[in-house]
């Protein structure tokens, strides 16, 4: 998984370690890029910052009651379906609300 770096692609790999040795090392992967808007990352944070908001007020002895602790709560989300809502706003309006907010 890459984020979208210019040098994430075949050709840096080439500059690096030469057309043959590159073209080697593309056969064993493949590259899967992340999208340009990293709407999925916003996503991520959310659900993250659910699990934080639950799990730091209680004292987690070990890592692997941690390990227990997200698996369960992993699944009792998924069995329940929920869900996050996630927006995005554009960079202009986002100005805008900023501008009406302070008047």
């Amino acid at each position: 998984m890459l984020d979208n770096l210019n040098t994430h692609n075949e050709k840096s790999l080439a500059l690096t370690f030469g057309k043959d040795e590159a073209r080697k090392i593309m056969e064993k992967i493949s590259l899967h890029h992340t999208p340009k808007h990293a709407s999925w990352l916003n996503m991520a944070e959310i659900e993250l910052s659910v699990v934080e908001r639950q799990y730091t007020k209680k004292r987690i002895a070990t890592h692997s009651y941690l390990a227990k602790e997200l698996s369960h709560w992993k699944e009792r989300r998924n069995r329940k379906e929920e869900t996050i809502t996630w927006s995005k706003i554009a960079f202009c309006g986002s100005i805008f609300l900023l501008l009406n907010v302070s008047d």
